[in-house]
C-alpha cells in the first residue's frame, strides 16, 4: 500500500495530517507525539502582528465535543518564522501554515513573510475571523469576500493555497467554487461550528469569550454533509477533510464523502499520538477492504435507492418528514 497521497501535484507522505491549533510548534507535545504514518502538520494560525488571544477560560467540554475560543494567539509571523517554524521544519514533516488577518492587506503581508520559509509546502487560509475593513462580520459571511482574500493570498504565495470553509456557510458550494476560481489549489472543510456553553452553577458562560467554536465527534455529520456537497460539485478539487475524526473508520467516512486527505484536530488534545493512531487505523480499514490507497475510496458513497427522495426533498425526511 502506498502511504503517499497526491493532492493534484502536492504530494504528502501520508493521508492523515495534524489540524491547525492542535500541534503548536511541536515542542508542547515533545516525545509524546508519534509521527508514524503522519503526512504533515498544519501550524497554528499566524497573523502579521502578535496577538494575545481570547480571555480564559478558553475551552469547555460539551457532549461529544469541545467548545473553544483561543482567539488566534500567536507571536506574529516574523517571530513564527524565526522560531516555531524552524522547530517544526526540523521534524522533517511537511508544514502547512494557517494564515489570517483582519484585512486583505494583512493576509498578503503574512503570505509575503512566508516566502521561502523552510519546510512550508502549502498555506491554509483561515477565513472565520472578523473582517475589519467592512463591518466586523466573519470573512465567510460573504462568499465574494472569501474569494477575494483567497485569490490575493494565492497570487502572492509560492506554494499551493487551501481555503478553509465552514459547514454552515450560506451558498457553500458557490463560495467553494469562487475560491477555486480565484486561485485556491484546494479546500479545507470544515472549520469549527459556532456555539456556546453555559455554566449553570456559576450562572455564567463557560468561555471567557462567551461564544466559541465546537469541534470533536459532534460535528462530523456536518463535515460529511459539507464535504459531500462540494465534492459532488467539484470532484477534481482536492479537499482536506477535518471534523470529528477519532478513528481510522472516521477518516474513511470523510474520504468516502469526497475528501482527499484528512486532518485530525481535537483528538490530538486527548491523545498526542492521535494522528498516528488514525493513520494506522485507516491503513487497517483499507487492507480489510482489499484496497491499496486512500484514493481508492474517495467519493465512493453509494447513491440512494431509486425512487427514494433525498432528505429535505418533497416527501423526504426534512424537518417535517422527520417527525
Amino acid at each position: 500500500m502506498s502511504p503517499q497521497v497526491d493532492l493534484n501535484g502536492l504530494v504528502l507522505p501520508g493521508a492523515v495530517l495534524v489540524a491547525s491549533g492542535c500541534f503548536g510548534s511541536g515542542r508542547e507535545l515533545g516525545p509524546l507525539f508519534d509521527r508514524s504514518g503522519v503526512g504533515g502538520v498544519v501550524s497554528r494560525t499566524v497573523t502579521a502582528a502578535p496577538r494575545k488571544g481570547a480571555p480564559s477560560p478558553r475551552a469547555a467540554e460539551t457532549p461529544s465535543g469541545l467548545l473553544s475560543m483561543v482567539g488566534l494567539q500567536n507571536p506574529g509571523v516574523d517571530a513564527f518564522v524565526a522560531d516555531d517554524l524552524l522547530h517544526m521544519a526540523s521534524m522533517s514533516l511537511p508544514v502547512i501554515v494557517s494564515v489570517a488577518g483582519g484585512s486583505l492587506e494583512e493576509y498578503v503581508r503574512v503570505t509575503a513573510a512566508l516566502d521561502g520559509a523552510p519546510g512550508v509546502v502549502a498555506l491554509e487560509v483561515y477565513l472565520a475571523g472578523p473582517d475589519e475593513e467592512l463591518d466586523g462580520q466573519p470573512f465567510t459571511a460573504r462568499p465574494e469576500r472569501c474569494a477575494e482574500v483567497t485569490g490575493a493570498v494565492a497570487r502572492r504565495a509560492q506554494v499551493p493555497v487551501f481555503a478553509k470553509l465552514p459547514a454552515l456557510q450560506v451558498g457553500l458550494v458557490e463560495a467553494a467554487g469562487a475560491c477555486v476560481r480565484a486561485g485556491a489549489h484546494g479546500l479545507t472543510m470544515i472549520d469549527g461550528v459556532p456555539g456556546m456553553a453555559v455554566n449553570a452553577d456559576e450562572l455564567a458562560p463557560a468561555l471567557g469569550s462567551v461564544q466559541g467554536y465546537l469541534s470533536g465527534p459532534a460535528v462530523r455529520p456536518l463535515a460529511l454533509r459539507a464535504i459531500h456537497q462540494v465534492a459532488n460539485a467539484m470532484p477534481e478539487v482536492p479537499i482536506m477533510g477535518v471534523g470529528g475524526v477519532w478513528t481510522g473508520s472516521d477518516a474513511a467516512e470523510l474520504l468516502l464523502a469526497g475528501a482527499w486527505a484528512i486532518q485530525v484536530g481535537t483528538a490530538m488534545l486527548v491523545d498526542p499520538a492521535g494522528a498516528a493512531r488514525v493513520a494506522s487505523g485507516l491503513v487497517g480499514y483499507l487492507r480489510g477492504k482489499g484496497l491499496t490507497s486512500p484514493a481508492d475510496i474517495r467519493g465512493r458513497l453509494r447513491a440512494p435507492a431509486a425512487g427514494i427522495p433525498p432528505p429535505g426533498a418533497a416527501g423526504g425526511a426534512g424537518p417535517e418528514g422527520a417527525r
